[in-house]
């Protein structure tokens, strides 16, 4: 399931003459909802999310940085959370699924807990809070899973086959806020929405940038199906195959701070059919580039990428 930031999104529509690059490119996954809840464009280069956190997108185009902080002080008191059946989440389920039947149909929830949480409150602040208000830190985490809990149930009435979670905890090397703290603040709220997943039926996938597979067997026991991104700078993407073959599926594998950007098509091609012919052969592997396409990759790189993907699996979209 290929992804693009704004501009490469955009190159490819025009390259493919394509408003519709799931369908032009033979994605198998379905990505439905609207993962972090940016809606309102309040000035040029600044946009609004659900929360009412403001971000200033005039460097980077899709996500951006919070102007400031709305939790002005270590409290939830007064602290109003957005509608989380709001239709704009929901908007056209039914119609992108009936059209995309046959994929693989995933609801995103971007944006989680912990990166929800630092959003409003500011990264540093957070990770001061986590020593200095703890009660003030479980109290939103939980606020914020009430939230994600809420809207997973409504989106549990379309037909979907699971629910995606963004939260990125990782650096190059090792966890943001480390192992102790993650077990303490974000697991317990993490078996609850995972909890209501499995609870209907249906997968749980979940995406975190860096180096986190310490987590791994946590995750596994909450009820993780799938992992994203698969990163290879900064993890051993062959070994931990093999240690959990049969325990999880990974998603992506692929180098995005690497070969894709920097790397020639000669060498794309070669890394793309190299991992789809090893992680292939053993599934529990989905192939993708480990992050949405920036703007910063040549098109001959992904034109690359996808034909050695289309003669690796005998696709047809070039």
């Amino acid at each position: 399931s290929f992804k693009f930031t704004k501009e490469p999104k955009e190159m490819l529509e025009e390259h493919f003459k394509s408003d519709d690059l799931d369908i032009t490119l033979g994605n198998h996954i379905l990505n439905l909802g609207s993962d972090i809840g940016f809606f309102d464009e309040v000035e040029k280069d600044h946009f609004k999310d659900v929360f009412g956190v403001v971000w200033d997108r005039s460097v980077d185009k899709d996500i951006g940085m919070p102007v400031e902080d709305i939790i002005k002080e270590p409290s939830i008191e007064g602290l109003e959370f957005p509608n989380p059946h709001d239709p704009r989440f929901f908007d056209n389920r039914e119609s992108e699924i009936e059209k995309k039947h046959d994929l693989f149909r995933v609801f995103k929830i971007g944006f989680s807990l912990d990166e929800r949480a630092w959003s409003m409150r500011g990264m540093e602040n957070l990770l001061m809070d986590f020593y200095m208000y703890p009660d003030f830190v479980h109290a939103l985490f939980e606020k914020i899973a009430d939230y994600n809990i809420a809207q997973i149930d409504k989106a549990l009435e379309y037909d979907i086959d699971a629910v995606y979670f963004g939260d990125d905890w990782g650096q190059q090397h090792g966890l943001i806020m480390g192992a102790d703290l993650w077990h303490e603040f974000m697991y317990p709220q993490i078996k609850r929405m995972y909890k209501r997943v499995k609870g209907a039926g249906k997968k749980v996938m979940f995406h975190s940038c860096g180096d986190v597979d310490e987590l791994f067997p946590s995750l596994i026991d909450a009820g993780l199906n799938c992992f994203n991104p698969f990163q290879p700078e900064v993890m051993d993407v062959h070994e931990i195959h093999n240690d959990y073959l049969g325990k999880l599926c990974f998603h992506g594998g692929l180098s995005m701070q690497k070969t894709l950007p920097f790397g020639t098509p000669e060498e794309v091609y070669k890394e793309v059919s190299e991992r789809i012919e090893i992680f292939s052969a053993n599934s529990g592997f989905v192939f993708n580039s480990i992050h949405n396409i920036q703007s910063n990759v040549p098109v001959e790189n992904i034109l690359s990428m996808l034909k050695a993907i289309n003669d690796s699996y005998k696709s047809s979209f070039l």
